[in-house]
């Protein structure tokens, strides 16, 4: 008598097994993605490494910074690095002047970038490609090379020391006109003709429909005209000429000179405060700025 054979069903695959199986990963693709993660993992302490210590570091005594220089956690915490800047430092002059100088150089770039850009892009008119390279050539032309004709200009206007001199000649980047170009390009003419046989003119059609659909590239200009201006340093340092007219990384860098040393935990709590806004600006408009470097082709 024969009986019948019963056979036991394999096991069923895990979420993870089953995840991966659906994404079509082997086991050599899980191990190659986990070493990826690992050394991305690695790469991000690395980078956040120096901030760590710079915030941790702005808690401690001038002595104990010169005492131990490599260590991390504060051994007597305190707060008077904050409170000097705070109160006898007048912080908050410096900050205003950074502000007002960065928010109209970020104002003066969306406007001008962006109107640029447009004629550029979508406009016939006669030395447009001639325009387009001259504004590739000064992409490429460094900062040091305009440096001192820029601040001859500026002194026989008149404008040495005052907020002028500080914003406008940083009110339109080439970098900002290619951005913005590059974008536009990918605005179908279709729906621009569509605008214009419903009477719609250039300037209408540009706030109305263009300048709405640019989200992306606006957000990456604002993220990098207001880094570039709030870290500015040397030509604050020589547009302006007194306390008044001062922006934070001037401000930064005198006050943190004692009559014999730097003055470290000044310094660190001083850095903390320079870069908390930019780091708050990029979080709150990260997800743009990965859209506008992707849609318009920066690496």
């Amino acid at each position: 008598m024969t009986y019948p054979t019963t056979t036991t069903p394999p096991p069923a695959p895990s979420v993870r097994e089953a995840r991966d199986r659906d994404a079509g990963l082997t086991a050599p693709s899980r191990r190659s993605r986990a070493l990826t993660y690992t050394v991305l993992v690695m790469a991000l302490a690395a980078t956040l490494m120096p901030f760590a210590w710079m915030l941790l570091g702005s808690f401690k005594t001038q002595g104990e910074l010169l005492r131990d220089p490599s260590g991390w956690l504060p051994k007597s915490p305190t707060l008077d690095n904050y409170t000097a800047w705070l109160g006898d430092l007048h912080i908050g002059h410096y900050f205003l002047n950074s502000a007002i100088v960065a928010v109209f150089t970020v104002l003066g770039n969306l406007v001008f970038c962006s109107m640029i850009g447009y004629a550029l892009a979508k406009l016939d008119f006669p030395g447009k490609r001639l325009l387009f390279t001259l504004v590739m050539i000064t992409l490429m032309v460094p900062g040091v090379v305009t440096f001192v004709p820029l601040f001859v200009m500026v002194a026989k206007l008149g404008m040495v020391d005052t907020y002028p001199a500080l914003i406008l000649p940083f009110v339109a980047s080439p970098l900002g006109v290619f951005l913005m170009r590059q974008f536009m390009l990918d605005i179908p003419d279709e729906l621009l003709e569509a605008a214009r046989i419903d009477g719609a003119g250039q300037i209408r059609t540009f706030t109305r429909i263009v300048l709405p659909l640019c989200g992306p590239p606006l957000a990456t200009l604002t993220i990098l005209t207001f880094l570039g201006s709030w870290n500015n340093f040397l030509w604050p340092l020589v547009a302006a000429q007194s306390q008044d007219k001062f922006t934070l990384p001037v401000a930064l860098a005198l006050y943190s000179q004692g009559e014999n040393s730097t003055r470290y935990g000044l310094l660190l709590a001083g850095s903390v405060l320079v870069i908390a806004p930019m780091v708050a600006l990029f979080i709150a408009l990260q997800r743009f700025f990965v859209q506008g470097v992707a849609s318009t082709g920066i690496k």
